[in-house]
């Protein structure tokens, strides 16, 4: 599968472009391949999903980053299972946490329960690749984590983009990028 390429601006509403700040009048759009940099290296990402009464529901989770899609897992059991049954809209969200300096990002779609077992093996292989020892050495805290999507023990996601926004920033100026697919 090609991996959809967006079309990337720059919203200048949001970002340094109009301060007067030296710097800012070089704030240009992040470039997508940047954000998938990003995305590929995270280790912690953040998930929101709506409750079936309308409320989000936002929790912390793994997500690896594959051939244009993040992919997560959950329990069959988990609220997050639950809540993406009765509406399969989310975000997941991933970056520095520091306003010194980064990129955070935003990736907006419809999660889509993973079954087949070909996509299966190639978006485990992409979490062994982002989180290693995590979850190929027998002392990482998620060890069997693929053996347990194989056996049905947990729920894969995949969620291609709709809409992602990445927001950079130095501690001075900042950018925010629209990514539409």
């Amino acid at each position: 599968m090609t991996p959809q390429q967006p079309r990337t601006e720059l919203d200048s509403r949001y970002s340094s472009a109009l301060n007067p700040r030296p710097g800012a009048e070089n704030v240009t759009a992040t470039d997508w391949a940047e954000a998938q940099s990003r995305l590929r290296a995270a280790e912690v990402f953040w998930i929101t999903t709506v409750r079936p009464d309308g409320r989000l529901r936002v929790t912390p989770l793994m997500a690896a980053w594959h051939d244009g899609t993040l992919y997560f897992s959950t329990g069959p059991g988990e609220q997050k299972a639950k809540n993406l049954a009765g509406n399969a809209h989310c975000a997941l969200t991933t970056g520095h946490g520091s306003l010194a300096g980064g990129l955070d990002i935003v990736v907006e779609g419809t999660a889509e329960q993973v079954t087949d077992p070909a996509r299966q093996g190639e978006a485990i292989a992409a979490f062994e690749t982002q989180y290693g020892d995590h979850i190929t050495s027998s002392e990482g805290a998620f060890f069997g984590f693929g053996d347990s999507i194989r056996e049905g023990g947990d729920l894969l996601f995949a969620v291609a983009p709709v809409t992602a926004y990445g927001f950079g920033h130095d501690g001075r100026v900042f950018s925010h990028t629209r990514y539409t697919f």
